[in-house]
């Protein structure tokens, strides 16, 4: 079949980005073709991708009248009237891109789940509706689950497309509690789908000396500690946590790198961070710029392009930080085990419903650091013969787990 991958944005270092990368592969595997239709697009050339400006969030018009949903001083006729203005020709352009690229079945990533960008939301629960094309809403972060989007003034916009009660439309959610919630508030069931990746691929031939050269750009010596934060610089994701762990490891030689920007919900979480981190003598390397996804970047031409990918800093780091207070499920996480890392987390709800259960070896935090858990990280930095034992005995769960394959079951299931 003919699959359409529709979001607000893709090709960027985030989650919903990073799952759309491995669901077309899969779907590809599967015997199926894919295009996409996007706000802003990954580069890769073998991808049919038609580039919407509209769609993303951040377009002027749309990321005005989505915070306005939100303000309890807008009026609501002027919000719902400004909505349905500007969803009028994003349906009209996204009916157009999907007779256009004949497509059999459509995605939709994650837009009637954050209600980011309202009106998109609105086009294509209309544009499912009125078509009766065959359906699957992916939804990572539904609007309950952050607290900005507490409060709504047009309550009936978010019963109408987040996510939308359509016949032809099957629901996805990324962890279990997800689905209870949208069972109890929508009474919508849903199949779940966690986070996955390809644990078959091979490690990259020249990924070591690549994770050496990172670790020269730094100024790090060989035998230096290197602990990765592989995220996104936004409150839930707890960087404090990694940046208190770091300095009670007492260790001089040590750096904590951040790979992924700020910027999301603004740059104040990344300053009090940077604040802390020089209060506490933790070295603290926020190097968004280095890194690119795991695919090409269409870049500004004038801008250079990032030397490394995310896949330099596994390989160059010996532990990785994920103390998240709340995660949809993890892709860090999941990427840790791939690459063998120590990895520290913290015991946010889904980890503790759906992945703690598996049975991985990982140091838990429970919301702090304690001396328990400072102890246990020197001793398994000192241990090379346990990193190996954990590495091996949670590459084995992930593969049974979180694999490909599980994610090829479960898409072939839906779209029969």
């Amino acid at each position: 079949m003919r699959i359409g991958i529709s979001a607000t944005r893709l090709g960027d270092v985030d989650g919903v980005s990073f799952e759309v990368v491995k669901w077309q592969t899969v779907l590809s595997r599967l015997g199926h073709d894919v295009a996409l239709a996007a706000g802003s697009l990954p580069g890769d050339d073998d991808i049919p991708a038609t580039l919407i400006p509209e769609m993303h969030f951040s377009h002027q018009a749309a990321a005005r009248v989505s915070e306005a949903a939100f303000d309890p001083d807008s009026d609501p006729d002027l919000v719902r009237q400004e909505i349905r203005r500007l969803a009028d020709p994003l349906h009209d352009r996204l009916r157009r891109w999907l007779e256009e690229s004949r497509i059999d079945r459509l995605v939709v990533q994650n837009a009637w789940a954050i209600p980011m960008h309202l009106p998109l939301g609105v086009a294509l629960a209309r544009l499912a509706r009125e078509t009766g094309i065959p359906t699957i809403g992916h939804h990572h972060d539904y609007s309950w689950e952050r607290e900005r989007f507490a409060t709504c003034i047009v309550p009936e916009i978010l019963d109408e497309a987040f996510p939308p009660d359509l016949p032809n439309v099957a629901h996805v959610s990324i962890n279990s509690p997800a689905a209870d919630e949208l069972v109890r508030r929508r009474g919508l069931s849903s199949t779940v789908i966690p986070n996955v990746f390809d644990f078959d691929q091979p490690h990259p031939p020249d990924g070591a000396a690549r994770a050496v050269q990172l670790r020269v750009e730094l100024g790090l010596a060989p035998d230096s500690l290197l602990v990765v934060q592989p995220t996104r610089v936004v409150p839930r994701k707890g960087i404090e946590l990694a940046i208190e762990l770091v300095a009670r490891l007492e260790r001089p030689d040590a750096a904590l790198l951040i790979t992924s920007p700020a910027g999301d919900e603004g740059f104040e979480y990344l300053v009090g961070l940077e604040r802390l981190a020089e209060d506490m003598g933790v070295d603290l390397r926020y190097a968004p710029e280095r890194f690119a996804p795991n695919h090409s970047d269409a870049l500004d031409p004038y801008v250079p392009k990032p030397t490394h990918t995310l896949v330099d800093a596994y390989i160059a780091a010996d532990l990785i930080t994920y103390p998240s207070y709340y995660e949809g499920f993890g892709n860090a996480l999941v990427e840790a085990v791939f690459f063998g890392k120590p990895l520290v987390v913290n015991r946010y709800s889904v980890y503790e419903a759906d992945i703690r259960p598996l049975g991985f070896r990982f140091v838990e935090l429970a919301g702090a650091v304690t001396d328990e858990n400072v102890a246990e990280v020197r001793a398994l930095l000192g241990d090379l013969e346990r990193q190996r034992a954990d590495a091996e005995h949670n590459f084995v769960i992930g593969r049974e787990q979180l694999s490909y394959d599980r994610l090829a079951h479960s898409l072939a299931g839906l779209l029969s």
